[in-house]
């Protein structure tokens, strides 16, 4: 058995989300190419409804990778400027056996995971065309994902912004809230069953 820190990436190790940065990153520099992500504006208007699912919406959003040259090369690019601001927080406490669980493609993530020293769990998209091969990486799939890739981890300590990581958090030793820098003992009333 390995005991182990976990954390989620967007607005936890990264203050801000990763993939929301990366669009806006590719869109100052290929305008045209993003006008395709476009099309996913009614998906996320139509996934309160239950009519859509978060995995297809994000789908039809990265569509707009196809429309890039080098996607490679924008990936590094886009991490060149901001891998310098990882929360300091995070880098004071950093272990070799970290591992980060991010509903962010894990082609995103992958030179920050290299750069960093920890390992990953991501949403598993092509680069190419933007289809996600398998469930977007939140919520009790993150579980899953973490169960299948490692199934001898157990968590001493789990950080995340977000209660949709609940289920990670229940299987920690202590799990904490993130916002900004600051962090929080996870609300007793969500770790309930």
């Amino acid at each position: 058995m390995e005991i182990i820190n976990v954390y989620d990436f967007d607005k936890t190790i990264l203050p801000y989300d990763s993939t929301e940065a990366f669009s806006l990153f590719c869109l100052r520099r290929h305008p045209r190419a993003m006008l395709t992500g476009l099309r996913a504006v009614p998906y996320a208007a139509l996934m309160p409804l239950g009519l859509t699912t978060k995995t297809r919406a994000k789908e039809v959003f990265y569509s707009f990778l196809a429309n890039l040259e080098d996607v490679d090369a924008e990936v590094e690019a886009f991490w060149a400027e901001n891998l310098k601001n990882i929360n300091a927080w995070y880098l004071a406490q950093r272990r070799s056996d970290d591992l980060v669980i991010s509903a962010s493609p894990e082609f995103l993530l992958r030179p920050a995971a290299e750069k960093l020293g920890f390992r990953l769990i991501a949403s598993r998209v092509d680069r190419h065309t933007g289809w996600t091969l398998g469930e977007n990486c939140y919520g009790e799939e993150k579980v899953l994902r973490l169960r299948a890739e490692y199934p001898e981890v157990e968590i001493a300590e789990f950080y995340s912004d977000s209660t949709s990581d609940t289920p990670l958090a229940r299987l920690a030793e202590r799990a904490f809230l993130v916002k900004g820098s600051a962090l929080s003992p996870w609300p007793e009333r969500e770790l309930r069953p």
